[in-house]
């Protein structure tokens, strides 16, 4: 049975060819077009929505809409949007994770390439035009033959795997589902079979962390987890900034027990100009931005008009969040 009305935010990047494709799949007469920064007409086209693309999170109109069944976040990582009387409602929220998930993947091992091969110093020495070779270059590790724990096997865990094993790395990777291993995992520890991350924080060179932020991932990486895991060890953060506990984190760099950290993000964020992060040794920092696919929208497409079809047949949507994802913590950044 095809849905009353479908509202489009016209902020999503969807034009020319993708906007006539999104069309297309939700039918003309159907479809409500009006941007997210009129809130006169969001408000009138939500009062008879029944589905609602927005480009950013949900907020109270959403929560307020009577007809409204199913919104869908073009974008990954929707904490902002798990709030607790999402689920209260019985809303249907969906997002678009996984569009940058190769991109992001990249960029966990551009952190890993850098400070593994200590390409801070080496650019440091070559704007002072210096040829820099010293004793402590002895200690730098390829990727090669290195243990690499990835936290979070979504879409950016599931791509990133497969990156790292191309390094020739080994792979150990932590979920929820209890679910059989994607490629390139030579072992799954699962939160369904009762386990949890100390295995890996104990044998990991590299400790990626691409999980959801929700009240149970909160400080997932604080002072304990950190002293468990070796001084060559490093930690990098494409997840949100509260997945780590900062200050335990500096702490860490400052006193040596970590060789270094990749943040993309910061807690808060963006990080005051005095804030110690700046200044915390062997720390690299991306402001919460990673290099665009070239066909990025294609593959938001790809998801929205799948969970259409799905929607339509009473099928399970792609990219749900649950009540295992709410976050009552505080605000968070949306994802890129």
């Amino acid at each position: 049975m095809a849905e009353r009305v479908v509202m489009i935010d016209t902020e999503t990047p969807f034009k020319g060819a993708n906007w006539d494709r999104l069309a297309e799949a939700v039918g003309p007469d159907r479809l409500i077009a009006v941007s997210s920064r009129d809130a006169g007409a969001l408000g009138a086209a939500l009062k008879e929505a029944e589905i609602a693309i927005l480009a950013g999170d949900l907020d109270q109109r959403c929560l307020a809409a009577p007809r409204l069944r199913w919104v869908h976040c073009d974008h990954a990582g929707l904490t902002r949007s798990a709030r607790p009387e999402v689920f209260e409602r019985g809303l249907i929220v969906t997002g678009s994770a996984g569009r940058s998930g190769p991109a992001l993947a990249e960029h966990v091992l551009m952190f890993a390439l850098m400070l593994g091969h200590g390409y801070p110093d080496f650019h440091d020495a070559q704007k002072r035009h210096e040829w820099r070779r010293a004793p402590e270059m002895n200690r730098l590790r390829a990727l090669y033959g290195r243990t690499i724990g990835i936290i979070g096997m979504g879409h950016t865990g599931r791509e990133l795997a497969t990156r790292a094993k191309a390094f020739d790395m080994r792979v150990l990777g932590y979920r929820r589902r209890d679910l059989p291993n994607p490629p390139g995992v030579d072992r799954m520890f699962s939160a369904d079979r009762g386990e949890i991350i100390d295995p890996i924080l104990d044998e990991a060179d590299i400790l990626a962390l691409v999980v959801n932020l929700s009240d149970a991932t909160h400080h997932l990486i604080g002072d304990r987890a950190i002293r468990r895991m070796k001084p060559s060890a490093i930690i990098v953060n494409l997840s949100r900034g509260a997945v780590i506990d900062q200050a335990a984190l500096i702490a860490a760099l400052k006193e040596g027990r970590l060789a270094g950290a990749g943040l993309d993000v910061t807690d808060p964020e963006p990080p005051a100009a005095d804030d110690p992060v700046w200044d915390a040794p062997n720390l690299l920092i991306t402001p919460h931005f990673t290099a665009a696919l070239p066909d990025r929208a294609e593959r938001s497409l790809d998801v929205i008009t799948e969970n259409l079809r799905r929607y339509r047949a009473g099928q399970p949507l792609l990219n749900r969040i649950t009540e295992e994802d709410v976050w009552t913590k505080g605000p968070a950044r949306p994802s890129e």
